[in-house]
């Protein structure tokens, strides 16, 4: 399979991140943010429809351990979420042209790279579409063209998306959709299964 897309992995530096984790020490909920992203990321790099996954993140140390893991790393502008990931959809297409930019949230310890395959798979070609989250109302995942490529990730942001004419990617894609904010939901993506990083820096909690 050739690959069509680039991943867009928006990351909080992991001292700011998941602060809704809450009653765990900050080492530990560091630890657990840097986790997430780690195995997100990993999870991408297998995918055969991926050619790379671009992290966005002002994090430098934390930057350098993405970049070991096998992606390429940006600041992010300091644009908020959705500028930072135009900005860097559009260094993407510079640097892979004519593959199609993948925003993906960094939150996904329990992603499946078989989910991300038939998510990608499912696109309608030549427009937006979006992953809604677990619970319906967010969007982990959001892709379009590069000349349609706009993003409306926050509240309420599956409404938004489909309301500025995304699809809505359909499917139990269930460790796609399962995004960790507080310990309910990262008890959920256990029960899914863990990537090595979070099943790691969970041990005891879940």
């Amino acid at each position: 399979m050739e690959p069509a897309y680039v991943v867009v992995l928006p990351v909080k530096p992991p001292a700011r991140g998941k602060s809704r984790l809450q009653g765990i020490p900050d080492e530990r909920r560091r630890g657990l943010a840097e986790a997430f992203a780690l195995d997100t990321a990993a999870a991408c790099l297998g995918s055969p429809s991926v050619a790379a996954v671009l992290a966005v993140t002002d994090d430098a140390a934390f930057a350098l351990r993405l970049a070991t893991a096998g992606c390429a790393t940006v600041p992010d502008g300091g644009a908020g979420l959705n500028g930072a990931l135009r900005q860097a959809a559009a260094e993407a297409v510079r640097r892979w042209p004519g593959l199609q930019p993948v925003a993906l949230l960094a939150d996904l310890p329990a992603l499946r790279t078989a989910d991300l395959d038939a998510a990608l798979a499912a696109l309608v070609p030549g427009g937006p579409s979006y992953v809604a989250d677990a619970d319906g109302t967010g969007t982990t995942l959001y892709t379009a063209p590069y000349d349609e490529f706009d993003p409306a990730f926050g509240a309420d942001s599956a409404a938004a998306h489909r309301d500025a004419g995304a699809l809505a990617v359909r499917g139990e894609l269930a460790s796609l959709r399962r995004d960790v904010d507080d310990l309910d939901d990262l008890r959920s993506a256990a029960a899914i299964g863990l990537g090595v990083e979070t099943a790691r820096a969970a041990d005891g909690l879940v």
